[in-house]
């Protein structure tokens, strides 16, 4: 906009204003509220909602119990059955020798299922003051990895074979075991078995299941 000043015959001085339109239009307009503009539905974000997480099974400690020596027979079918849907399993029998396993030379079963003995030359059966430290050893051997994998929640089922015996003959001292089996890892089930069960450890168990031989 501009101001100019003019004159004219018998009119005497006049002030005329001179605006383009364009410069109004932008005066008129620089106060205007301006309207909202609304997105199409495909460009608003979308909620996001938390994922739940799903709850993980709770594993279990299981006591098979019988008056007699092998119970671990009645457990081997889950055993290999878990292995076989892809469980990872551990199956250590304490005191079972006469096949001089050791670590080393565990096998493997359907892929998954590491099957541990002691290396020692027969069953042991007799109080561990009773044989040397070579067979104490191999018997610990078993149980420290058997420890191990079970703390580390390395597996997702450990059968632990004749562990309630081990201790009752001194090759394994009960207050670790109960130290180690109540610090598993809440995923990993748990499988004693064996004639010989001390109370603590049955306190400790969710499940009981007594063999009996038929009359």
């Amino acid at each position: 906009m501009a101001a100019s000043l003019s004159s004219s015959p018998g009119s005497g001085v006049r002030l005329e204003v001179v605006g383009s339109a364009p410069a109004e239009a932008a005066v008129h307009t620089a106060h205007r509220p301006v309207a909202p503009v609304a997105l199409p539905a495909a460009a608003l974000p979308a909620t996001v909602r938390p994922r739940r997480r799903l709850a993980q099974p709770e594993g279990m400690l299981q006591v098979h119990t019988a008056p007699f020596r092998g119970s671990v027979a009645a457990v081997l079918s889950l055993a290999l059955r878990s292995a076989g849907l892809g469980s990872r399993v551990l199956v250590s029998q304490l005191l079972k020798g006469g096949v001089e396993q050791g670590l080393a030379a565990s096998p493997w079963l359907c892929g998954r299922l590491q099957w541990l003995r002691p290396a020692v030359a027969t069953c042991l059966a007799e109080p561990a003051p009773t044989h040397g430290g070579e067979i104490l050893e191999a018997v610990q051997e078993v149980w420290a990895f058997s420890r191990q994998q079970l703390l580390h929640g390395s597996v997702d089922l450990m059968v632990l074979d004749e562990l309630g015996l081990a201790v009752e003959l001194g090759y394994l001292p009960l207050q670790e075991v109960l130290t180690t089996l109540e610090q598993r890892p809440p995923h990993l089930d748990v499988i004693l078995t064996g004639p010989s069960m001390a109370p603590e450890l049955m306190a400790l168990a969710d499940q009981v299941t007594q063999l009996r031989r038929g009359c």
